[in-house]
């Protein structure tokens, strides 16, 4: 089947949504499938206010339906609310072809973050983008329930996984060869992997006072500010691959201070590598770790990456191998609304 996935989310960008939309790209093409993605870096664009990391497309309906009408795809999934998604949703809403949509990132709480807006009126926004798609696609049951009270309807489930062969524990010898340097940072390591922005609550984590050394691997809006507020703390910057794999590895415990993701993909990361996990107690954690042992979830961050240092590297590696990409692959195949060739005509 061709699948075409519309994304305001990608590469060069180093995040949860483009590693998800990367790995489902591969998963699909292995299992026969021909996904086409419509990305930024196809069109012009501009840098996003206050994250410049992230290009905004410039006027791209022309371009992308061109794009789409080239492709003729037989589903459309629409993966993000920015510039390329309203395009793409206006685009299929003109040609009355069905699409998905996934709802990735608390947006509405990022943008109350940044500019004070209040989420009643961002909501209104986001549930009018999502409303017409035949599923709203999320991974978790607590983001489901949450969507579902304000509002929302037909949400289907799309979880996560992780790639166990990348992330793993390592040897000593293996972290000095891919990060020199890791092994004689003072012990215990604190661990963060994200992006480094007011709405990822970045400055929970960093003001806890904590033996060892903070780590935190990511870029973002707020690094310089935080460099210059946080001397004793390493910031390794954006890594990926092996190397990303080595900061992992070489941690003793993940902290994990976001209250607004809707999952939380380097949780699993961490555990995949033999790394506990201690975070709040929230959406995200509840849903990846929940009753496991393999963290410690608690409005006391501090003390829940105390007591997170004594779990067990096999309990955390046990736990990461029951999310399978493939089962969440085919969960996406699932919740995709198909449409034959005889669709093309009748849009045309």
């Amino acid at each position: 089947m061709r699948i075409l996935v519309v994304t305001d989310a990608w590469h060069p960008q180093v995040n949860g949504v483009v590693r998800t939309l990367g790995t489902l790209r591969d998963e699909l093409t292995q299992m026969g499938h021909e996904p086409i993605f419509i990305t930024p870096d196809q069109f012009r664009s501009v840098p996003c206010p206050t994250y410049p990391e992230i290009r905004l497309a410039l006027r791209p309906g022309r371009r992308l339906a061109r794009t789409i009408e080239a492709n003729q795809p037989c589903a459309i999934h629409i993966a993000t609310e920015g510039p390329l998604g309203w395009a793409a949703r206006r685009y299929c809403l003109k040609r009355r072809l069905p699409f998905t949509t996934a709802y990735h990132t608390k947006f509405p709480e990022y943008i109350r973050a940044r500019f004070r807006v209040p989420l009643p009126i961002s909501y209104r926004m986001v549930r009018k983008f999502h409303a017409p798609a035949s599923a709203i696609m999320v991974a978790t049951q607590t983001i489901q329930d949450e969507l579902e009270h304000r509002g929302f309807e037909r949400i289907r489930r799309w979880s996560r996984g992780v790639d166990t062969e990348l992330f793993r524990p390592r040897t000593l010898e293996e972290i000095e060869a891919l990060a020199p340097g890791l092994k004689d940072l003072p012990k215990p390591i604190h661990l963060y992997v994200g992006r480094v922005a007011v709405e990822k609550n970045i400055q929970a984590f960093l003001a806890l006072d904590l033996p060892g050394t903070k780590l935190v691997v990511g870029d973002g809006p707020q690094l310089d500010e935080l460099r210059r507020k946080y001397p004793d703390v390493v910031f390794a910057g954006a890594k990926v691959g092996e190397e990303l794999a080595a900061h992992y590895s070489a941690s003793s415990v993940f902290v994990f201070p976001s209250r607004t993701d809707t999952f939380g993909l380097v949780l699993l990361e961490a555990l995949a590598s033999g790394v506990p996990v201690a975070a709040y107690p929230v959406p995200g954690p509840l849903d990846v770790i929940g009753t496991s042992p393999a963290g410690v979830l608690s409005e006391d961050l501090a003390d829940a990456a105390r007591k997170a240092l004594s779990i067990p590297a096999e309990t955390c590696r046990a736990h990461a191998l029951s999310f399978s990409w493939q089962a969440c692959t085919q969960q996406f195949l699932d919740n995709l609304s198909p449409f034959d060739k005889s669709r093309w005509t009748e849009a045309a």
